[in-house]
């Protein structure tokens, strides 16, 4: 499995996410801008002893995340989708992409990947937006192993 996170800002989530990639044996891609250092204390106390275990891979542009893997299947978790995490077939290798905290991902990323783009189910509330990043990962990263059996995993 592969978790990429577009722009993230916060370096705590990103921390946290590492951690769960290090012991799910997903890798991490990293599209910047990044509103962080790699070296920010916040983003290596929240992945703890952890980074060791984890490959972290950081990409440039989207452009490049791309030329670097072409013809994956992509995931896209965004609330602007129909279709929710739960109704999807994940690939044993899918990468599931998940936008900047205040932003999301951008429109025409999102006009690119029009049938693969999925959500979490969640009030419709004014100031309910979205889920915490980092908990928004876990949910929909263990759906997708659920569905492969925990491959590698005990």
């Amino acid at each position: 499995m592969n978790i990429v996170l577009y722009q993230p800002e916060i370096p705590q989530n990103t921390g946290n996410i590492a951690r769960t990639c290090a012991l799910t044996e997903t890798n991490l891609h990293l599209i910047k801008p990044l509103g962080f250092s790699l070296d920010e204390k916040h983003l290596k106390r929240a992945g703890l002893d952890y980074w060791d275990l984890v490959n972290v891979k950081v990409y440039e542009s989207f452009d490049e995340f791309i030329e670097k893997n072409p013809d994956i299947k992509l995931y896209i978790l965004t609330t602007k989708a129909d279709k929710f995490y739960h109704e999807i077939e994940y690939d044993p290798n899918a990468f599931l992409m998940f936008g900047k905290e205040t932003a999301g991902i951008p429109e025409e990323i999102h006009q690119a990947y029009p049938d693969n783009r999925f959500r979490i189910p969640m009030r419709n509330h004014p100031k309910a937006r979205s889920l915490n990043l980092s908990n928004a990962v876990n949910i929909v990263l263990f759906e997708a192993l659920r569905q492969n059996d925990f491959i590698g995993l005990i």
